[in-house]
């Protein structure tokens, strides 16, 4: 059991993540785990196992990451179709008809699964575990996953037609799953991860944490307030930034698992901030969502904390320890 305690982590670490710590859901919904966490849980396992045993790194990660989130919101969700979607009117501002989407909620919610639901959590859980970039699972394993992550869809595709009866055209879903083959397969054609530093230092861990909590307001705050296409641009402009300044620094001599933290916790503090003026989905009383925000924001710290510790560990061989299952 203890060698598959990051699987286990980051399968619950994932949709705790990507909607409760978001704000979506208060304490009292934890039930929601069991038809949230099959479809996140087994997508982030799924994404991290096959990308560290193809011998990739954080790019094909995040490209795979987004891969899922144009699964999810074009297929099981179908948010980026559904004028109605929740009733949150998703698709008034930025409307493309020639493309059936709007164009700010579309990079707005695929930003989200890129970079919260998937990546953040794997990078929290690897740098809690001693296995960080080895795989946790055997081929037993990736199948039980993956018949999970289709129960998961599957069950998350019947819930959303049954509050909103809405199915997309098959254009409209062929297009998806051309465009998530597209990315998978761009993903596993990326180069392998380099190991041989330039010269240049990195910059300091508490640097890039500032870096990623700057851009994560940005694109939170923006994303809320600034007019629809400014909005737009000032979310591209911080992602762009960020992508080329973490390409940059991560060729750096010094450059390891305190930096994918410092990225990592960025994300994950920028949501817990956000939550406490985030409206949630299901009802809940004023008292009970201040109290939710209040104690996911402390587990996420608590996480966090035991992360820094842990990859400030002293250097070691990295444990290569065989998968379990």
């Amino acid at each position: 059991m203890r060698r598959l305690a990051p699987a286990i982590g980051l399968f619950f670490l994932a949709p705790l993540v990507a909607e409760f710590l978001l704000g979506d859901f208060p304490i009292t919904y934890l039930f929601a785990l069991i038809l949230l966490a099959p479809m996140y849980g087994t997508g982030a396992i799924l994404i991290r196992e096959v990308a560290r045993r193809a011998g990739r790194g954080w790019p094909t990660v995040i490209l795979l990451a987004l891969a899922y989130g144009v699964f999810e919101e074009g297929i099981t969700t179908q948010s980026l179709f559904d004028p109605d979607y929740a009733d949150a009117h998703l698709l008034q501002h930025g409307f493309v008809p020639a493309l059936g989407i709007a164009i700010p909620w579309t990079i707005y919610v695929l930003s989200l699964h890129a970079i919260w639901s998937i990546s953040a959590p794997i990078a929290v859980v690897e740098a809690m575990s001693t296995r960080g970039t080895t795989p946790w699972l055997k081929r037993r394993g990736m199948i039980i996953m993956s018949i999970v992550f289709v129960i998961g869809s599957g069950a998350t595709l019947a819930s959303s037609y049954a509050t909103d009866h809405y199915i997309a055209s098959p254009t409209q879903l062929a297009v998806v799953v051309l465009v998530v083959a597209a990315l998978i397969v761009t993903a596993l054609r990326l180069p392998h991860a380099k190991t041989d530093p330039v010269s240049s230092t990195a910059p300091n861990a508490w640097l890039v944490l500032v870096a990623a909590l700057i851009a994560g307001a940005v694109i939170q705050i923006g994303s809320d307030v600034l007019p629809t296409w400014l909005a737009v641009v000032s979310v591209l402009a911080a992602e762009l930034a960020m992508i080329v300044a973490v390409l940059a620094w991560s060729t750096r001599s010094g450059w390891g698992g305190a930096h994918r933290l410092a990225l990592a916790a960025g994300a994950l503090l920028t949501y817990a901030w956000h939550a406490f003026g985030q409206s949630p989905v299901v009802s809940a009383s004023g008292t009970m969502s201040v109290i939710s925000h209040v104690v996911f924001a402390a587990a996420a710290i608590v996480l966090l904390a035991i992360g820094t510790r842990r990859v400030h560990r002293p250097v070691t061989a990295e444990i290569a320890e065989p998968a379990l299952v």
